[in-house]
């Protein structure tokens, strides 16, 4: 039996920050899911309503690749009025030649908010305009601040916005990136305010009502959500589907049960047999994204099954490279 990699939230920090490289294997795995040839089973998700917990699990094989990951990701929302983080989660790295166990990456949710702010890195590269500068991020947590970290990897950045139900932690999260990242960053009260202006808008709030209206979209502007991973949620005000030039699915079959679209089929705003693109196409050319400058796009994104298995294997190559973790004769 081979041998098995422990690998622990501290070291995966240092293994896999949220760099340009993690961007680029996600950006070639969503390029994979457009080839076809990945098999990817649509999301188990356990629901306990007494704890006010959900637990997703995702797995997707990606030819070419040596080994696929199955994820294991719990939500139990109440775990902080007992001193508890509210996500956590860990990640199994399999062997694709033989099914067996080749690492344990016990990130605690941490690869998942890298490879999520790595997809929205994807989506804005492929949707938003070159030159964009300006950003507006809506929420104030960890991946709020991430996604602008991973914006300012594929884009011109200079400026942002940031807007929460929670003023002060929208001040506290824009007081702190502008430090790390040494741009300009102001926190408002005004949502409205945030998006006016910016050339690519950010969603990453767990919002089950819409905090962005398609009315302050205009021509030009590139959305991103990402909050709407559950059937219940909802940020986007599903009129914007339709207004949008060009709306971009990461996986169409869960686009239209649990993100954005789903919310804009139950309205009659869309078709839910209507073709939309995935961002897959987009990247391998197969489609088009944006055509012009004056384009709205809107990127819809329900995390997906070959980010984890990229981002997992990312880890375990980089700890391989030296040597790092505990290894487990079996």
């Amino acid at each position: 039996m081979p041998d098995v990699t422990i690998l622990m939230e501290k070291e995966l920090r240092k293994l896999v920050p949220l760099d340009i490289d993690a961007v680029s294997v996600v950006e070639e795995a969503f390029r994979a899911l457009a080839g076809g040839a990945v098999v990817m089973p649509p999301i188990l998700r356990l629901d306990i309503k007494e704890a006010n917990g959900e637990v997703d699990v995702k797995t997707a094989y990606v030819p070419g690749l040596e080994s696929f990951a199955i994820k294991i990701s719990p939500g139990f929302f109440d775990n902080p009025k007992l001193g508890l983080p509210s996500v956590n989660g860990l990640m199994m790295l399999l062997s694709a030649k033989t099914g067996l166990l080749e690492a344990a990456l016990l990130d605690n949710g941490y690869l998942t908010d890298v490879r999520t702010a790595a997809a929205g890195a994807v989506a804005a590269k492929h949707l938003s305009r070159e030159n964009a500068e300006t950003a507006a991020i809506f929420g104030a947590g960890v991946q709020a601040r991430l996604q602008l970290e991973a914006l300012t990897l594929v884009r011109p950045i200079r400026r942002a916005r940031i807007w929460a139900r929670d003023v002060a932690k929208a001040e506290a999260a824009a007081a702190d990136l502008e430090k790390r990242l040494g741009i300009e960053i102001e926190a408002t009260a005004d949502p409205g305010k945030a998006v006016a202006g910016a050339d690519i808008v950010v969603t990453t709030t767990p919002a089950t009502s819409p905090i962005l209206k398609a009315d302050w979209i205009s021509a030009g502007q590139h959305v991103t959500a990402m909050g709407s991973d559950a059937e219940h949620k909802n940020e986007i005000d599903p009129r914007l589907v339709g207004k949008a030039d060009r709306y971009v699915a990461d996986r169409l079959s869960q686009t239209r049960i649990l993100g954005e679209l789903h919310h804009a089929i139950a309205a009659g705003l869309a078709d839910a047999q209507a073709d939309f693109p995935e961002l897959g196409s987009v990247i391998a050319g197969k489609v088009h994204g944006r055509t012009g400058e004056g384009d709205i796009t809107f990127a819809d994104l329900t995390g997906t099954g070959v980010q984890d298995t990229a981002i997992a294997t990312l880890a375990r190559r980089r700890a391989v490279e030296i040597g790092a973790g505990q290894i487990l004769s079996t």
